[in-house]
């Protein structure tokens, strides 16, 4: 699963390529913001992109990337799912 950063404008729903984004492998971009990634919305292309995704960082600001969405995927998300549960959340102080 590969995926580039992009600029997503959500107020008018537009998707404008990054100049000098490179291509990354979508769980090292995961891994990056601790599995705090959120599905947006599907589209349709550039190819091989199937999804709009949101990443938040510490500060909760969004990084938006489109992924390749494939059957692995969805054995990553439930991965994910299962490493959390359980897991004790920070409050703000």
């Amino acid at each position: 699963m590969q995926s580039i950063r992009v600029d997503y404008d959500p107020q008018n729903e537009v998707i404008s390529q990054r100049s000098g984004s490179a291509v990354e492998p979508w769980l090292t971009v995961c891994q990056r913001f601790d599995d705090d990634v959120h599905r947006i919305r599907g589209v349709n292309g550039p190819p091989p992109y199937t999804g709009l995704y949101a990443c938040y960082d510490i500060d909760n600001r969004p990084t938006y990337y489109l992924v390749e969405e494939d059957a692995s995927l969805r054995a990553v998300k439930k991965r994910v799912f299962f490493s959390k549960l359980g897991r004790e959340v920070d409050s703000p102080s």
